[in-house]
């Protein structure tokens, strides 16, 4: 084998509560995890300002602060905790493949991919200013829609999750508007009636935002436009929620592993984190176009450490008999 080659019992691509997670339960298996932090060290949490909903913290916790405890939690157990990101794998046969930044090559027993997804932002200059601050701007309704109860709040998007959201948006807060581009919803109708028949959402259609207003802090308000007559005017709110999807960073797989149509790995045994690569196996929002929490990742990656251990044990039962 080459020197520029590394040979690793298991290898965790990409961090946040599914990567970290992974490599706890590896780490005390003797599995000695290598984890490839990614482009984004711990995942979309570093961009939450508040975690109130992670069982163990009940004064709250900040996204970041979160994943650093789980990275040194990692760490104790003798994680090899790396910066950089996997950039190319090749699945193909029967040792996996994996290139670090386009140059390292590793040879990985087993492979857990917890690269998790990206929510779909409107590209707003003034949007991605209060995201980085903190002051407002979501993609998450379920996991911050509890700081905006009794206020108002604006939500764009007009398909399911979109009307899953401001439906769950609407028993917390005063009232919800929400912006839908075109003149129809994309949603099932079943999710569009449920948003329609909620007294306090407002749905405005052909309206796209022009500006997320606020004081420098906080958001304020959103500027509108509606596109077909041209008017243009502010909503006040306190909350601006984007729900327009999410992309998994999962396209180095594809090649590979079983996706679905929207880029999601596919679990080639429901209730397990197997793909169909032997020895590869999927955690976190890589896999779950569903549920996308903190906690939910979590036990996906606890679910991936096993079922790889039980993978490395079969094989290793398998060459002791043959031997």
């Amino acid at each position: 084998m080459s020197e520029t080659i590394e040979r690793v019992k298991c290898l965790i691509i990409g961090s946040g509560p599914a990567g970290y997670t992974a490599a706890i339960y590896a780490s005390r298996a003797n599995m000695f995890p290598v984890l490839y932090q990614g482009e984004q060290p711990g995942g979309q949490l570093t961009t939450t300002n508040d975690v109130e909903n992670f069982p163990g913290y009940p004064e709250g916790v900040t996204g970041p602060e979160m994943m650093i405890e789980l990275q040194k939690q990692a760490e104790r157990f003798g994680t090899d905790v790396r910066h950089g990101w996997i950039t190319k794998v090749d699945f193909s046969g029967p040792v996996h493949k994996a290139w670090v930044n386009g140059e390292k090559e590793i040879h990985a027993d087993t492979i857990i991919i917890s690269t998790g997804a990206s929510a779909k932002y409107l590209g707003l200059e003034s949007e991605q200013k209060y995201l980085q601050m903190g002051g407002g701007v979501s993609a998450c309704a379920v996991c911050d829609g509890f700081f905006y109860r009794n206020q108002e709040v604006v939500i764009v998007g007009a398909g399911d999750s979109a009307c899953e959201e401001a439906h769950y948006l609407s028993k917390l807060c005063k009232k919800v508007t929400m912006l839908v581009r075109r003149d129809v919803f994309r949603a099932s109708k079943i999710m569009a009636e449920r948003v329609k028949n909620t007294e306090n959402i407002e749905i405005l259609f052909n309206t796209e935002t022009e500006e997320v207003l606020g004081d420098g802090q906080v958001v304020t308000g959103v500027k509108v436009r509606n596109n077909v007559s041209g008017d243009i005017y502010d909503i006040p709110a306190t909350g601006f929620f984007v729900a327009i999807g999410h992309k998994p960073n999962t396209d180095i797989f594809k090649d590979y592993l079983e996706l679905d149509e929207t880029g999601y790995i596919i679990n080639a045994v429901p209730g397990t984190s197997k793909t169909n690569v032997e020895g590869v196996f999927v955690s976190g929002d890589a896999a779950d176009h569903v549920y996308r929490q903190a906690i939910t990742a979590a036990g996906t990656g606890c679910m991936a450490a096993l079922d790889a251990e039980r993978y490395l044990a079969a094989k290793e039962s398998e060459l002791a008999m043959a031997n």
